[in-house]
């Protein structure tokens, strides 16, 4: 590893002064440390101490209880930010996704509990000293992934390390050493314990990578992670699969959801349908990301206005600029040259004719369900079935959405279906014809 050491905000610096002073021993530790360590910028700043959480509110003015009972306080410093500062841990009792840790005496301990080498790495802002009971330096060094201990014990303690363990190695390009990888896949089947919202919490950071998710997707499907958590995608055919991975990292990381409907495109609507609900996605990332997911390419260029107002009007403009980003990075990483301007030019061509404020929805229709009572049409289905037609009539040319030609074209409708037509709602939907609008 080279020499680059950590550099920390002058208040972790204060922090840990404050409480050396006091007399409790404290160290910098966590994802900041090893971050800084790999040449990476550093934030979230957490700190390890002798101190308990109530000397720890006793030695600073401004603090946080925000996980007092497993030995965490936030202390609000100078910067106007606020640093977790936890009392040193060690495991007593695991069952595979909860812990059981008392308070330790010593930085050793508190290591040890710590999953991977990387992560159990101490600095002492203060004296600039590291402190590296396990070789987490080499293995930086290395590019090795390597848990602290026997790797089957610390994924017994907690099943979501399994999962910690593909992220990091394809965050920082890492390969798994032989024993941890020979452990991670012989305990995959317990990953169904795990809770849905850890679950899918994992999976957000793994797509919120940057540059590339690929080689932690990879390893999902290496490892049987897909088999145990998304049989949705886990049967894709390998050709499938490794297009969507591809694609995926062809897409910016500040889009996880894009990038879920990129990596679930190939799979069923309804297998997608399904491991959004299980993974207990909000009810608004759970409809964008089915609707990307199942929407067909943009309009093939050369499309007629009536052709492209038909798919704004099934799918809407915001499901219109996923697909575009969608159609283009797969373009991207098909390498064939034509296709990216095929989407260029269908995207120009949606966009001018959203430029035209169309009516694509029967809400932006001139008329409604009031219009359809004066008529004598009673409230009920049967008012989409009307309306659902003046939104196809007005579709191919909006000029149509002219109030008075609409209620002489809706008056049409509604004869038609009193008439009896096989597609029209059964006998009862309409009350006594009126006259007048």
């Amino acid at each position: 590893m080279s020499d680059v050491r950590p550099i920390a905000p002058g208040a972790v610096r204060w922090i840990a002064r404050t409480l050396e002073e006091a007399g409790y021993e404290t160290w910098a530790v966590g994802g900041a440390v090893r971050d800084a360590l790999l040449g990476r910028p550093s934030a979230d700043w957490d700190l390890a101490t002798r101190a308990t959480p109530k000397q720890v509110q006793r030695t600073f003015r401004r603090t946080v209880p925000i996980g007092v009972e497993h030995g965490t306080v936030g202390v609000l410093a100078r910067d106007g930010l606020m640093y977790e500062v936890t009392t040193f841990r060690k495991d007593v009792e695991t069952d595979g996704r909860h812990a059981v840790v008392e308070f330790a005496d010593r930085i050793e301990d508190d290591l040890s509990r710590r999953d991977f080498t990387i992560n159990a790495i101490a600095w002492h802002p203060l004296r600039d000293e590291l402190f590296d009971p396990f070789g987490g330096a080499d293995d930086m060094s290395a590019a090795m992934l390597r848990t602290v201990g026997v790797a089957a014990d610390r994924f017994r303690e907690d099943y979501l390390r399994i999962l910690r363990a593909l992220r990091f190695a394809g965050r920082f390009d890492f390969e798994i050493d032989e024993g941890t990888w020979t452990a991670l896949i012989s305990l995959t089947d317990h990953l169904s314990t795990l809770s849905p919202e850890r679950v899918r919490e994992e999976l957000m950071k793994v797509l919120s990578a940057d540059p590339r998710p690929s080689h932690a997707l990879s390893l999902y499907r290496d490892g049987g992670i897909n088999r145990v958590l998304f049989p949705e995608v886990d049967s894709l055919a390998g050709g499938l699969w490794e297009h969507a991975v591809r694609v995926v990292d062809a897409l910016p990381p500040g889009r996880p959801m894009l990038r879920l409907a990129a990596l679930l495109r190939p799979a069923a609507p309804a297998a997608v349908a399904a491991l959004l609900v299980r993974l207990r996605l909000s009810n608004a990332d759970t409809d964008v990301v089915a609707h990307l997911a199942a929407a067909p390419g943009l309009p093939a260029r050369g499309s007629g206005a009536g052709d492209l107002r038909r798919w704004l009007s099934r799918y809407g403009p915001t499901v219109m600029r996923g697909v575009a980003r969608l159609e283009l990075a797969s373009a991207r990483v098909a390498d064939v040259e034509p296709a990216p301007l095929e989407v260029v030019e269908a995207w120009r061509g949606i966009r001018a004719e959203l430029r035209t404020a169309p009516p694509l929805a029967i809400g932006d229709l001139t008329v409604g369900g009031r219009d359809l009572m004066r008529m004598g049409l009673k409230p009920g289905p049967v008012f989409k079935d009307v309306l659902s037609e003046l939104l196809v009539w007005v579709l191919e040319d909006p000029a149509r959405n002219e109030r008075e030609e609409l209620l002489l074209r809706a008056q049409e409708v509604a004869e038609r279906l009193r008439g009896g037509n096989s597609s029209g709602p059964s006998d009862g939907a309409f009350g006594p014809k009126k006259s007048g609008p």
